[in-house]
């Protein structure tokens, strides 16, 4: 297994530490942790494509332990009554819809759409709002849906060009 897998298996070990953290009342140690979390994200992509380790499972075990630390972590804000339940649900049918098209194809061999700019853009302004929302800082709910309403014209613009490279009509 290469440093870059290893990082983002590391992410899978942060979930439950993240969730620890934040039920005990430490949000600050449980948002450092997500953004710990974050940062193990940017540096695996950064790793495997500098130095041509970009595996299929790393293709595949990165997307999923980002969703699942998003789920993690906004399934936890609903509970503490932080998020509203529209916006977790809004966020979590996107979530839930890649991770389950995403598996569905590539068991049928189907090739993946690497990540794209709206999809990065989208991650930041979600690491933004749930700063702010953990932080209790006014804006977190109105930064958030414009991060949600951006990962559907993300999720559109992966779907378009799953198409493409797979020659789906």
């Amino acid at each position: 297994m290469n440093v870059p897998n290893l990082l983002t298996m590391s992410r899978f070990v942060l979930i439950p530490v993240f969730l620890v953290l934040y039920f005990e009342g430490c949000a600050l140690a449980a948002l450092l942790t997500l953004l710990l979390a974050g940062f193990t994200d940017f540096l695996d992509g950064y790793l495997a494509r500098k130095n041509g380790q970009v595996t299929v499972t790393g293709s595949m075990l990165d997307p999923l332990a980002d969703k699942l630390m998003m789920l993690s972590v906004i399934l936890s804000l609903l509970i503490k009554s932080v998020l509203p339940l529209s916006a977790f649900i809004a966020m979590a049918f996107r979530e839930l819809g890649m991770i389950v098209g995403s598996a569905v194809f590539y068991f049928r061999g189907f090739k993946t759409v690497p990540a794209n700019g709206v999809g990065k853009a989208t991650t930041i302004i979600y690491y933004l709002a749930i700063t702010l929302l953990m932080l209790e800082l006014p804006g977190g709910v109105p930064v958030l849906w414009g991060g949600i309403a951006l990962s559907f014209i993300a999720s559109f613009i992966y779907f378009m060009k799953f198409r493409k490279i797979n020659g789906v009509s």
